[in-house]
């Protein structure tokens, strides 16, 4: 079992013929990835990458069997490409697109809630399963085949944060990228409630930052639950100032609960290993699985 995505995920691309998407495209596709198609409206019938292309999901749906998509769509359009992959029963959709107006998610979201479909994203560097699928813009290079899940807001933490434990000798069982936006589909803890669910993850990284309250409530979430598998966590932003947006559009300190002191004691009060700095959560991984009996 995996989650989110496997060898066995049917994707297609939501602005398939782009620039952006042909060149991640022809990445997940090298990888590996069951690309089986693409969706550029008025291009229906025509050949990319020897794959079809499709003018809308519906038919992505019925002639190709997708149940993935990933979006490659100006932010303008995207949320509607959203809704448009929701309507068409597509269970797992990644937003890569970055910059999708707040009110158009709000909308957006609750649709997606209401189809039934997980949605990864806006803002995100997608989901990755290390030899299975690439449904995102990640490195896949430095992803390799392990027992530990990871979660974050962050697209070059992640990479970081995979780099570390893969040199500590242990390996990845799903990335997923959630993404920095103030409103996205799948939150902190709803991504790492998969991971805790999945049998083959013995241990998370949890990936956090300041602004909002996603981390608060993944930490209270995991001590609730009985703490099952050790889970290592580091909040990115632990110098900076109130008031002032940093990178993400929802990295901003809201309130005394917003900051990164605030969520390392929170995160640290529900049982969650803390690594003061990116560069030790290799390390803090490898010391709580020793404390939990798990080896390499």
């Amino acid at each position: 079992m995996s989650v989110l995505v496997n060898k066995d995920s049917k994707v297609i691309v939501q602005g398939f013929t782009g620039s952006e998407g042909t060149f991640h495209a022809t990445q997940m596709i090298e990888y590996g990835t069951n690309v089986v198609g693409g969706v550029t409206p008025g291009k229906g019938g025509q050949s990319h990458l020897d794959r079809p292309v499709f003018n809308t999901v519906a038919e992505a749906v019925e002639k190709a069997g997708a149940d993935v998509s990933i979006i490659f769509v100006p932010p303008a359009f995207a949320a509607d490409a959203i809704q448009e992959a929701a309507e068409a029963g597509i269970k797992v959709i990644v937003a890569i697109t970055e910059g999708i107006p707040v009110r158009d998610m709000i909308a957006t979201k609750a649709f997606v809630d209401k189809k039934g479909a997980t949605l990864i994203g806006p803002n995100c560097p997608g989901v990755i399963t290390p030899g299975e699928a690439k449904v995102g813009i990640m490195p896949g290079f430095v992803f390799k085949q392990g027992r530990i899940g990871i979660v974050s807001k962050s697209g070059t933490l992640t990479y970081e944060a995979a780099d570390q434990i893969v040199k500590a000798g242990f390996g990845i069982s799903t990335a997923i990228g959630i993404g920095g936006d103030p409103i996205i589909g799948t939150s902190t803890k709803e991504a790492v409630q998969l991971l805790m669910e999945d049998d083959e993850t013995d241990a998370i990284v949890m990936i956090g930052e300041i602004g909002g309250n996603y981390e608060a409530e993944a930490s209270y979430w995991i001590k609730e639950n009985g703490n099952k598998k050790p889970v290592v966590g580091f909040i990115a932003g632990q110098t900076a100032p109130k008031g002032k947006r940093m990178g993400h559009a929802g990295a901003i300190i809201g309130g005394a609960d917003d900051t990164a002191e605030a969520k390392m004691r929170i995160m640290r009060e529900c049982g969650v290993d803390v690594s003061e700095s990116p560069a030790e959560i290799g390390a803090t991984m490898v010391k709580a699985l020793e404390k939990a009996g798990v080896t390499a």
